[in-house]
C-alpha cells in the first residue's frame, strides 16, 4: 500500500468532492469564516464527527497546536481566511480539509509527529487545500465526470470502447488529484518556511509515514478506510519534491523544530481504542463496558471501528464480532433462522451453551464463501461471531470453534484492571537503549518496532541520556 498524502473517506450522507484529504496533520480550535462554504461544511462537522469519534478535549494539546496555526496563519497564501481546525478522537492516522476552512486532524496522527514542525507541515498542507480551493475543483471534475460516465454508458453500454473511456476518466480524475496533494505539499513547505519552521519537517513527517506503512502491513492496524493511506501519489516521489521545495530556503538545519514544545502538548495523549469502543490486547478483545471478551488464533489481526470488531488472518480468514438486541424471549435458533443469514443451511442450525452462555451455531454458503455463524446471549445482549473462509478452504470449522470458544464473561476485578493506553513523554537515564526503553511499553505488539517508528528511529539509531522519547503505557 503506498503512502498518500491526503485520501477520502466518505461517511454517511456526505459527498466524497467535498473532502480534501491531505497527507499533512492539521489540529486545534479555531474560527470558522461565515461564508457559504464555511456553512457548507458546517453542515458536515456533526457527521464527520460521528464518523472519527467526535473530539478530542485536552487543552493542554489544544494550545500547543493553536500556537502552530497562529504562526501559520500571519504568513499563508490568504491571511483573510480563518480556520476551524478540530482533534478528531480517533486512532487513526489521517487529516483532511473542508472548503471553507474546516480542517481536521486525528489524534492517532499527532501520536506520530515529533515536533512543531512536522506539525506546522501537515497543517499547512491543509491550509494550502483550502487556499488553493481544491475541493471546488475536484467537486467540479467529478460533477463532469460522472456527466461524462453517463453518456458513455448510456451511449456505448458495456462495449470494450465504453470501458476504456471509463478508465481513462478514472485515471484523469486521480491524476488530477495527485496533482492537488503536490500543489498542496508546494504551499505547505513555503509556507512554514516562511513561518520560521524547519521546511524540512514535510520530508520527515513523510518518512514517518512511509515507515508506519511498513509497520501497518506487518502488524495490521485499525480502519484501513478512515486513514490516508492510499494509492497517491506514491511517498519516494514526495519526499524527494518536499526535499527540493525545502532546499530553497537553506540546506538541514535551518529554521526551528520546537521539539520540546510538541512532546509537552502530546504527552499523555491517549493512545489505541477508548474505553467505549474495548481494548485489543494482542490477539484479544476487550471490552470493559459490555464485560466480554474473545480470542482469535495466532496469526489473525483484529481490528476494532465503531461498526464492528473484525479480525482477518491467514488463508482469507475473516471474523466479525457485533452486538444485536433481540427480545429476550425468543429463542437464539428463531432468530438466526429468521432471514438475515444468506445462504443457511437450515440443518446446521444448532442450539449450544458456550462458557455457561446460551447459544446457537450454524453453517451457511453463499457466492464461493462459507460461513460459521455462532449467536451467544450473555449479560441481557445477544452478540454475533461470524466467521467467513472461501468455499475451498478447510479451515473454517477450526478457527470458528476457537474464536466462538474463548467468547467469555469479565471478572469485576478484569474489567477494573483494564485501562486505556497514553503516549507518555519520558527522559532517557543513562544506560538506557531502544531496547530497554520499548520494553517498558504496555499493551501493544512489536514493541522495539513501534518504538522505532513514533520516534522516527532507524534501526541502527541510537539513544542517549537526557533525551526525551516517546513510549505507550497505561499509566
Amino acid at each position: 500500500m503506498a503512502l498518500a498524502s491526503c485520501q477520502m473517506f466518505t461517511p454517511p450522507d456526505v459527498q466524497e468532492s467535498g473532502f480534501q484529504p491531505s497527507s499533512k496533520p492539521i489540529t486545534v480550535d479555531n474560527v470558522a469564516a461565515n461564508s457559504k462554504l464555511a456553512e457548507m461544511a458546517k453542515a458536515q462537522h456533526p457527521r464527520i464527527l460521528a464518523t472519527y469519534g467526535g473530539e478530542y478535549s485536552d487543552p493542554k494539546l489544544e494550545r500547543m497546536v493553536a500556537k502552530v496555526v497562529g504562526s501559520l496563519t500571519v504568513v499563508s497564501a490568504n491571511p483573510s481566511q480563518t480556520y476551524r481546525i478540530t482533534i478528531l478522537n480517533s486512532p487513526n492516522v489521517n487529516a483532511f480539509a473542508l472548503p471553507g476552512g474546516y480542517l481536521y486532524i486525528t489524534r492517532g496522527l499527532l501520536a506520530l509527529a515529533n515536533d512543531s514542525a512536522e506539525l506546522a507541515a501537515v497543517i499547512a498542507h491543509e491550509m494550502g487545500h483550502v487556499t488553493a480551493n481544491h475541493g471546488l475543483q475536484r467537486q467540479q471534475l467529478e460533477a463532469e465526470e460522472g456527466f461524462a460516465t453517463k453518456v458513455v454508458s448510456d451511449v456505448l453500454g458495456d462495449s470494450p470502447t465504453a470501458k476504456a473511456a471509463l478508465i481513462r476518466g478514472r485515471l484523469r480524475l486521480a491524476q488530477f488529484s495527485r496533482n492537488q496533494e503536490l500543489e498542496a505539499d508546494g504551499i505547505g513547505i513555503k509556507s512554514i518556511g516562511e513561518a520560521g519552521f524547519d521546511p524540512f519537517a514535510a520530508g520527515r513527517f513523510l518518512q514517518s509515514m512511509s515507515a508506519y506503512t511498513d509497520f501497518r502491513s506487518i502488524s495490521g492496524a485499525t480502519d484501513a478506510s478512515l486513514d490516508f493511506l492510499a494509492t497517491h501519489p506514491n511517498t519516494p516521489q514526495r519526499i524527494d519534491l518536499a526535499q527540493r521545495h525545502a532546499r530553497q530556503f537553506g540546506a538541514p538545519g535551518v529554521g526551528t523544530r520546537d521539539r520540546d514544545a510538541f512532546l509537552a502538548g502530546i504527552d499523555g495523549l491517549l493512545y489505541g481504542d477508548t474505553p467505549e469502543e474495548g481494548y485489543v490486547r494482542g490477539e484479544t478483545f476487550l471490552h470493559p463496558g459490555l464485560g466480554v471478551s474473545f480470542s482469535v488464533p495466532d496469526g489473525f489481526i483484529i481490528d476494532n471501528s465503531a461498526a464492528a470488531v473484525t479480525a482477518t488472518g491467514p488463508g482469507d480468514i475473516a471474523v466479525r464480532f457485533d452486538g444485536v438486541s433481540i427480545d429476550k424471549s425468543r429463542s437464539l435458533t428463531d432468530y438466526i433462522r429468521s432471514g438475515w443469514v444468506a445462504g443457511l443451511d437450515e440443518s446446521s442450525v444448532r442450539q449450544e451453551t458456550i462458557n455457561g452462555n446460551e447459544a446457537a451455531t450454524a453453517h451457511a454458503s453463499a457466492e464461493g464463501w462459507q460461513f460459521d455463524i455462532a449467536v451467544i446471549r450473555a449479560g441481557g445482549q445477544v452478540y454475533r461471531l461470524l466467521t467467513a473462509a472461501p468455499s475451498a478452504s478447510a479451515s473454517l470449522g477450526a478457527v470458528a470453534r476457537s474464536v466462538s470458544g474463548s467468547f467469555r464473561i469479565l471478572s469485576a476485578a478484569e474489567k477494573a484492571a483494564l485501562k486505556p493506553l497514553h503516549i507518555r513523554v519520558v527522559t532517557v537515564r543513562p544506560g538506557q537503549t531502544m531496547g530497554s526503553l520499548a520494553a517498558q511499553m504496555v499493551g501493544v505488539d512489536r514493541k522495539l518496532d513501534l518504538f522505532r517508528v513514533l520516534n522516527a528511529m532507524s534501526p541502527g539509531a541510537a539513544v542517549s541520556a537526557g533525551d526525551k522519547v516517546k513510549i505507550i503505557t497505561d499509566k
